[in-house]
């Protein structure tokens, strides 16, 4: 049988080389992303760039030894960056070969029911259809993987020396990481073909005698029960975003859409034609005849319209949740910084206490420590600060607690951290400083959090300069002394600026950062799905070559051919872009209220420019894609038909 599904691939190359294509890809981001994890894993540093801490263990965990990287050796938010983009680069590679391999199994069906005629059963049509996406898995997961291994030297000297990895990384042994790229691939492709070779199967043999290849009306209930299924449990996500969720709203807002876009893709059949009536009623009124011919395409073959829209969907809603989010996520942090900064002035560095006319510095030192667990040790930012002064530059409101007894050794702890730490007051916190000596901290105040001005941990001025020597103050607030301007002020002092302008800094600063994350994150998946839009539109549209001929023939001409086919692909893409539109708006919506909540004067800054070009990128490449093969199948079915008439 796997001869056999060897033979039909070669047959069907055209038809093939789009899953050929879009799994190779797919392999290639995995593999790409697994070598480079590989070496950072692999990495490791000297004894000095790490703290050795015993984690303390209790409820059935024992005690272990691990150790904690600091900053300027800590390769974790590049293992991030990468397990996302392995994670949204898988996701989008189950849809796309999902899609293609339901188109080449809609594509020939009469075929298949020309091989039941002759005698082939289900479970043979089932068996051959596997063995080609074997066949295609294999050959695309070995290209893929050797592809990814020769550009990981190059990823990773892109990576070195950066913030995300300060420290040169040099490539790993390379067979782990592409085996496990080879069997995602395999994975990825059987599950993909599954659910169309169970369609293939179920193919009759009255099939091969029908001049038209009409799809069955309805889908099966199974499909749709696991559609439901998934669409209970991402409407059950959307709830979980609310304001007490805190920093994990943003994980919510991305893996959300995926599974709102599983769900969407499982009931695809249902629910592109419902949508594709309502943007066919105005573009019917617009080009009638072409208009309807390209809702009928539309509306009879709901599963190949549901392949064709997949990709579109996935990314369209992946991207636009995640542009969407992390915008209002800066514009919640651009509020809250104003509401933390009491003191007029900022100064890069330390601040004269001595200079004619400042009141008071607050000149916090900012450090690390290393906060031990029951089962686990990690680095987290902290600040030695004088409360007594620190409470008249900053919000430090107490919600529990007293500020003033932090002396000794004590910590006062925001109150996001402590509601996921469960930190009460009088807790002891134990930690490791950076001379390695270990000490327990114990929480005299819960205080309001003040994001990008407080970090998690405030500790007295004189225990963080015990433990870090080294430490220097990077920035401090400053209250003029009363009657001095503070514009006439920061002319004074070196490095000053008005808090004002310090709080925009801040906000740019971290837009211009969550621009970069994008791009990391979905400049892959977004390449690929650019390349699976173009691939499975090419498919479809080089599959037509017998339903245009029949067009020709019934005196259509290739100008009205062509235009049927562009409203066609724009009605397919609009259909997608709706749906992909409404979960962006969706989750937007529910990230920004639990970001905003309690804060006041939050700006609204909707980017626009990103989402606009999202939807205009993936709908100019769904149209170029149909109508650059239509072109050419044209003019082969026109040159054809002059060879017949000379004859």
């Amino acid at each position: 049988m796997f001869f056999l599904s060897r033979q039909t691939v070669g047959r069907h190359r055209s038809l093939y080389a789009g899953s050929f294509v879009a799994l190779a890809v797919g392999v290639f981001l995995l593999g790409l992303a697994a070598t480079a994890t590989a070496a950072t894993i692999a990495y490791h540093g000297p004894a000095s760039a790490s703290i050795s801490v015993t984690t303390l263990g209790g409820d059935g965990t024992a005690p272990q030894n691990v150790k904690v990287p600091l900053s300027d050796a800590d390769v974790s938010g590049l293992q991030t960056v990468l397990s996302m983009v392995g994670t949204i680069s898988g996701f989008i590679t189950v849809f796309v070969i999902a899609s293609t391999f339901a188109f080449a199994v809609a594509s020939r069906r009469r075929e298949y029911g020309l091989l039941r005629l002759i005698g082939a059963t289900p479970r043979q049509i089932r068996r051959m259809v596997l063995g080609e996406a074997v066949a295609v898995a294999l050959a695309a997961s070995l290209t893929g993987a050797i592809a990814a291994q020769l550009a990981t030297p190059l990823l990773l000297r892109k990576a070195s020396y950066t913030e995300l990895a300060p420290v040169k990384l040099e490539p790993a042994s390379p067979w782990v990481p592409l085996a496990i790229a080879v069997g995602a691939g395999l994975l990825v492709a059987m599950l993909g073909a599954r659910s169309a070779a169970r369609r293939a199967g179920r193919v009759g043999p009255i099939d091969a005698l029908r001049e038209a290849s009409l799809e069955p009306p309805r889908i099966g209930p199974v499909r749709v029960v696991f559609g439901l299924l998934f669409l209970a449990g991402a409407i059950t996500m959307l709830t979980l975003i609310r304001p007490s969720s805190g920093e994990g709203a943003v994980p919510l807002a991305m893996f959300t859409p995926m599974v709102m876009v599983i769900a969407l893709t499982l009931l695809a059949p249902l629910v592109v034609p419902l949508v594709g009536r309502v943007w066919a009623v105005p573009l019917v009124a617009w080009t009638q005849v072409s208009g309807r011919l390209a809702r009928s395409n539309v509306l009879a073959a709901p599963r190949r319209s549901a392949s064709l829209a997949a990709p579109i969907l996935a990314i369209s809603a992946i991207a636009g949740s995640m542009v969407l989010s992390l915008s209002f996520a800066a514009d919640s942090a651009a509020a809250t910084i104003p509401d933390a900064v009491r003191a007029p002035i900022v100064v890069t560095g330390a601040a004269p206490v001595d200079r004619a006319g400042v009141k008071a510095v607050d000149a916090g030192v900012p450090l690390q420590v290393v906060r031990v667990a029951a089962d686990y040790a990690e680095l987290e930012d902290a600040e030695g600060i004088d409360p007594v002064i620190a409470s008249q530059t900053r919000d430090l409101t107490v919600r529990s607690g007293d500020l003033g007894e932090l002396t000794g050794n004590t910590v006062a702890v925001s109150k996001e951290m402590a509601g996921f730490e469960g930190y009460r007051v009088g807790a002891e916190v134990p930690v490791v400083f950076p001379d390695r000596k270990p000490v327990k901290l114990r929480v005299v105040a819960i205080v309001k959090d003040a994001f990008g001005v407080n970090p998690s941990f405030l500790i007295p001025l004189e225990l963080a300069r015990e433990h870090a020597p080294q430490a220097r103050t990077e920035r401090s607030f400053v209250l003029p002394a009363d009657g001095v301007a503070p514009a006439d002020l920061v002319q004074r002092i070196p490095g000053a600026q008005l808090a004002t302008d310090w709080e925009a800094d801040q906000a740019e600063g971290l837009r211009k950062g969550n621009r970069l994350g994008l791009v990391m994150l979905l400049g892959p998946a977004a390449l690929y799905s650019a390349i699976a839009i173009a691939n499975t539109l090419l498919m479809g549209s080089l599959q037509r070559r017998h339903e245009f001929v029949t067009s020709r023939l019934l005196g259509a001409t290739p100008a009205q051919l062509r235009r049927m086919v562009l409203w066609e692909s724009s009605l397919v893409g609009a259909v997608a872009l709706s749906l992909g539109a409404a979960i962006t708006i969706t989750v937007g919506v529910l990230v920004r209220h639990s970001m905003t909540s309690g804060v006041a004067d939050v700006p609204i800054t909707v980017p626009w420019g990103i989402l606009l070009g999202i939807g205009g990128l993936c709908l100019t490449l769904a149209v170029g894609s149909a109508l650059a093969p239509t072109a050419y199948l044209l003019r082969v079915v026109a040159g054809q038909n002059a060879i017949q008439q000379g004859q």
